[in-house]
């Protein structure tokens, strides 16, 4: 796969469809690699007529680690809560939001449609603040403003995200599908895809203080509900309502302060993509952009 140096970091990336097309950038969630993106579910996107582009967030997958920072996460989190000064981090969803703008650059792309995940949703949220002029449209999917009234776990699914990751390949791997048993689809968990899945993260790469910098990242950011009532891009908010790591207020409340956003809610899914409603949120993510 290619790499983009850009704003001070390389960052791993593919495409997929017609580059004539509309621009469609994927951002990916807390420790998620561009893998991630079910290359089946890009390639819907792509035959909608959307030239897609996936790529690994700093710290994750084969982009830039970096490695030697290591961060106090309760620290951060409790300075954030508290309103007190922030522990030093090596960086925030600005210079998140930064390294999608600087891929696009690499591209010769001037404006994308871009759609985030979790943590990759405060991303593409930030860039409709920071770069508002580079976007046709912002899909935020299963995230949040930062406003700890809405979308909090609950408290199984916070003590799993919490929790020190076990040792050895088989435990982290085990680890990793009781977790996604937690916060996904509970109609479509499949324990063996899962698996499967999880086994082809940990080959591809495996950086747990990796996932605690972007977790001190999003925290040390604060909330953004108040600034997003600023935002011009046309926005669509999907949220699960059987989500448990952000649950469905978090999606709620980020339509209602973003003006004019669209708001789709889905019965039966959880903190993950599944399957079974890739037609829906493809029907809406390729309408939404359509209209944009």
């Amino acid at each position: 796969m290619p790499n983009a140096s850009v704003n001070g970091v390389d960052l791993c990336y593919d495409t997929i469809g017609d580059s004539s097309d509309p621009a469609l950038l994927l951002v990916m969630g807390l420790g998620g690699q561009l893998t991630s993106w079910d290359e089946k579910f890009c390639r819907a996107l792509a035959d909608c007529g959307r030239f897609v582009i996936r790529y690994d967030n700093r710290d994750s997958g084969l982009s830039t680690k970096h490695e030697g920072i290591l961060v106090d996460v309760i620290a951060v989190m409790a300075a954030a809560v508290g309103g007190e000064p922030l522990p030093p981090v090596p960086y925030t969803l600005s210079e998140m939001a930064a390294d999608g703008i600087g891929l696009l650059d690499h591209l010769g792309i001037d404006r994308a449609h871009v759609l985030g995940v979790s943590m990759g949703g405060m991303i593409v949220q930030t860039m409709a603040l920071e770069h508002p002029s580079r976007l046709r449209s912002m899909t935020s999917v299963m995230s949040m403003t930062g406003d700890p009234e809405y979308g909090a776990p609950t408290p199984e699914a916070a003590a799993a995200l919490f929790a020190p990751p076990p040792t050895g390949r088989e435990a982290i791997i085990e680890n990793s599908v009781r977790t996604w048993k937690i916060i996904a689809s509970p109609q479509h968990f499949d324990p063996e895809q899962t698996r499967l899945r999880s086994t082809a993260d940990y080959d591809r790469s495996y950086c747990p203080d990796g996932v605690a910098r972007q977790l001190a990242a999003i925290f040390a950011s604060g909330p953004r509900g108040e600034r997003l009532g600023s935002v011009t891009v046309p926005t669509l908010v999907i949220h699960g309502k059987a989500d448990t790591l952000i649950t469905v207020s978090g999606g709620v409340h980020t339509a209602e302060v973003i003006p004019n956003a669209d708001l789709l809610l889905v019965h039966d899914m959880g903190h993950d993509l599944p399957e079974p409603c890739w037609p829906l949120i493809i029907s809406a993510v390729t309408a939404h952009t359509d209209r944009a």
